[in-house]
């Protein structure tokens, strides 16, 4: 029997990735994309609706303080009104994309963060406090019939993404050298984002779940790794090393790309296999046209 799918988030990328995921299987997922950023949504229909997939949300800038009520309006508040309506319409699942950012920054050079099981959410900005007021809003909300499952994936990447991925990408691209600092970040290629969720529709799953790649990444040798995909060669070097730490205390941004934090690997087992790319093949994905590939 096919399941009908409601995405919230018409031009979100993950939404738009899922999207065209599910459509490779038309014969078991219908799959509707809807805006929720006015009003409109509240008149349609949810009964109609197996799951709905939440995934609208402010992500990817500066939480600027004159933003604050935005964040709060868009990432929580709205959060929790669909979920509402999805179960008062008689929804079976909701997701609900959150992120690793509820649990604090990353952290400073030469420093490592692992999370854990016992690790409790500590969100240092209001984009990473407006995430986890949601999930709380939501998770009462569980019950027969109703199942919500919660996603805290940490930076996701991959051909058309936003954030930190393409500016290493494009630096990549241009540069002859990069700074070679040892760190330990937990990633999460799209495509092994939407075959998790895919899963977890299949599986009617419910709870919170922490994916990532099956291989930490070093951000160094991620961007050496994007370099030689696009055929340039890079040099990683480490005389930049003492100047990075010494900004590292002062500006956040570069603990975001130097910085560790990472989710402990059996944090983000799941009980089907979901990492259909490896590291090196995710970034060939992401940086090469089908035709480039070497297959």
């Amino acid at each position: 029997m096919t399941k009908r799918i409601l995405i919230t988030g018409k031009n979100s990328y993950v939404g738009n990735q899922l999207a065209d995921w599910l459509n490779k299987e038309p014969e078991k997922y219908t799959v509707v994309k809807e805006s929720v950023r006015d009003g409109k949504w509240k008149e349609i229909d949810f009964s109609v609706f197996d799951v709905v997939v939440h995934v609208a949300g402010i992500a990817h800038q500066d939480t600027k303080k004159n933003q604050e009520e935005l964040y709060y309006k868009i990432n929580t508040d709205l959060t929790i009104d669909i979920a509402t309506k999805a179960k008062v319409e008689g929804v079976k699942q909701f997701i609900f994309m959150s992120s690793m950012i509820v649990y604090g920054a990353s952290s400073e050079i030469g420093e490592s963060k692992v999370i854990t099981k016992e690790t409790k959410p500590d969100p240092v900005n209001f984009y990473g406090n407006s995430k986890l007021l949601a999930e709380n809003g939501i998770l009462p909300l569980q019950s027969e019939g109703f199942d919500i499952a919660i996603l805290r994936p940490p930076m996701i990447y991959g051909k058309y993404s936003k954030g930190n991925y393409p500016i290493l990408a494009k630096f990549a691209k241009i540069s002859p050298i990069f700074p070679d600092i040892d760190n330990r970040r937990s990633m999460l290629h799209i495509d092994n984002l939407t075959e998790l969720i895919r899963l977890i529709i299949l599986n009617k799953e419910k709870g919170i779940f922490f994916p990532q790649n099956r291989e930490y990444v070093k951000t160094s040798e991620m961007v050496k790794t994007i370099a030689k995909v696009n055929g340039k060669k890079m040099k990683l070097v480490k005389f930049l090393n003492p100047l990075l730490s010494k900004y590292g205390k002062k500006f956040n941004v570069v603990n975001k790309v130097f910085g560790s934090l990472s989710y402990e690997k059996k944090l983000s087992i799941y009980k089907s296999n979901y990492h259909i790319v490896n590291l090196e093949k995710s970034i060939e994905i992401t940086e090469l046209d089908e035709t480039e590939r070497v297959l």
